[in-house]
């Protein structure tokens, strides 16, 4: 059973920074795509930044600021956010595209981890 576990959310003040982490565990042959989302109060959950095999992509409200990384031997997502907004306060959530020769090529999802940036 594949899992992916997300920490590191809190509560920051604007202009601070905060880490996600998400672990990915299981019978996992191959992770091939990763990402972040985010779903905020009252709106729909939104890509936030993604690694493919073209590349990594960045929503425009978070470039230069967000920045994306994997372990691939560690079976880990990051998330490192940079001065923060009260526009970023949501649910993050990790995403994975994962092979396993049970399922063949499954997308999974993490449980979410808040982060509230306020004064």
């Amino acid at each position: 059973q594949v899992q992916l576990v997300e920490s590191g959310g809190g509560l920051v003040q604007p202009g601070e920074s905060l880490g996600l982490s998400c672990a990915a565990s299981g019978s996992i042959v191959a992770i091939n795509i990763v990402g972040w989302y985010r779903q905020a109060p009252g709106k729909e959950r939104e890509l936030v930044a993604r690694i493919n095999n073209y590349g990594t992509t960045y929503d425009d409200s978070v470039k230069g600021r967000f920045t994306i990384s994997r372990d691939s031997v560690k079976k880990m997502i990051y998330l490192q956010m940079n001065d923060l907004k009260p526009e970023d306060t949501a649910v993050y959530y990790c995403y994975a595209n994962i092979y396993t020769y049970r399922e063949g090529s499954v997308d999974y999802w993490g449980n979410g981890a808040r982060v509230t940036v306020s004064s």
